[in-house]
């Protein structure tokens, strides 16, 4: 049944060695119309491309990625970033696109565009975020990886930060993904397993703008690439285990120019007055189903703060926005806003902040 997981991957090795002459493949990327999936497929280029402008705009069948009717099902891929392929390598490419409709408009899943165009009325400000994004490994019948078929793990406790094996399940997906982050040129900072058995973590920032977006996207995709690989599968639920056991979230570090300069801790106590008064927009921005996924998680318990109450304060992982101990020592730096869910939209998330902060809107 999960005969995935039972294919030898070596034996493609000899296969990947075969030269391609002067021709490469390009596998276009797109967010489908879950606001949650990922979806690809592979062209073939004559020749490597230089630029942006060199790539082709593509189509797909809308409709079997929940974005279009079975009668008008051509949706279009508008290329945006090219990154280098750490599966195929040598001069093949991946490349992220944003989705059009028949008529051109953005699909209901493309929040780039608005994202780009607030990102560049703020630019003088430049806005850098760093996104922790934290996962959940499972085998292929749903259950977290390395956890007992018919019972618990101890409890949290002995997992986050650790070392041995029965503290810490699948480090050899984790090491794969951060070679090919590295690979690609996403900027991911580090790693760490995360306080629920089979739970992790990883960092990708700082970047500015729009590419906070691109490359957290790009690093989902190639985490859950890798997993096929080992045969294991990714899950970004926000609680995926029911019970006394952490969710995962997608902290948001956010800073501008003015936060990051001495004295800039007023930059960053008017930032979390602007966030205080627009606590709803966020929430409805950091989750795909506006708030609906993140309840479940953000409950006041296991490191969070209330969904329905917005709180800020120094080293206080169960407040709505944190600012570090060595950011109010020092007098400038950056904020965390710990209400983003790991499921969340990164281009939303990052939008609505500078929407908030930046723009005063």
């Amino acid at each position: 049944m999960y005969s995935n997981a039972q294919t030898n991957k070596t034996v493609l090795d000899r296969y990947l060695a075969l030269p391609q002459g002067s021709r490469v493949q390009a596998l276009y990327i797109w967010i489908d119309g879950t606001g949650e999936g990922l979806r690809s497929k592979t062209k073939s280029l004559e020749k490597k491309p230089t630029s942006l402008a060199e790539l082709p705009i593509w189509n797909y069948d809308g409709s079997s990625c929940y974005q279009a009717e079975g009668s008008n099902s051509d949706t279009y891929l508008k290329p945006v970033k090219i990154y280098p392929d750490p599966f195929r390598r040598g001069d093949n490419i991946l490349v992220m696109c944003e989705t059009f409709k028949y008529n051109k408009e953005p699909t209901d899943t493309n929040h780039r565009k608005m994202c780009a165009e607030v990102m560049d009325k703020a630019k003088d400000e430049h806005p850098w975020f760093g996104i922790e994004q934290e996962y959940t490994l499972l085998a292929q019948d749903g259950h977290p990886f390395g956890w007992p078929k018919n019972g618990f793990p101890g409890p949290q406790g002995p997992y986050y930060c650790a070392v041995g094996a029965n503290r810490v399940y699948a480090r050899d997906v984790v090491e794969a993904h951060y070679r090919c982050c590295l690979y690609t040129g996403i900027r991911i900072s580090g790693t760490n397993a995360e306080v629920m058995p089979a739970q992790w973590e990883y960092q990708v920032g700082p970047t500015e703008g729009i590419d906070m977006g691109d490359d957290l996207w790009v690093s989902r995709y190639l985490l859950e690439r890798v997993a096929e690989d080992f045969g294991v599968v990714v899950s970004f639920d926000p609680k995926p285990m029911a019970g006394d056991w952490n969710g995962a979230g997608a902290h948001t570090n956010f800073s501008t120019d003015a936060m990051r300069e001495e004295g800039g801790i007023k930059a960053i106590e008017a930032a979390i007055d602007q966030l205080s008064k627009h606590h709803i927009r966020h929430i409805k921005a950091y989750d795909p189903r506006e708030g609906k996924d993140n309840e479940r998680r953000l409950t006041g318990a296991h490191e969070t703060s209330s969904i329905h109450d917005f709180s800020a304060g120094v080293a206080n992982r169960g407040c709505s926005i944190r600012i570090p101990r060595e950011v109010a020592e020092q007098g400038y730096g950056y904020l965390e806003d710990r209400r983003p869910s790991s499921n969340c939209d990164p281009y939303s998330v990052t939008r609505v902040i500078v929407q908030t902060v930046c723009l005063k809107e």
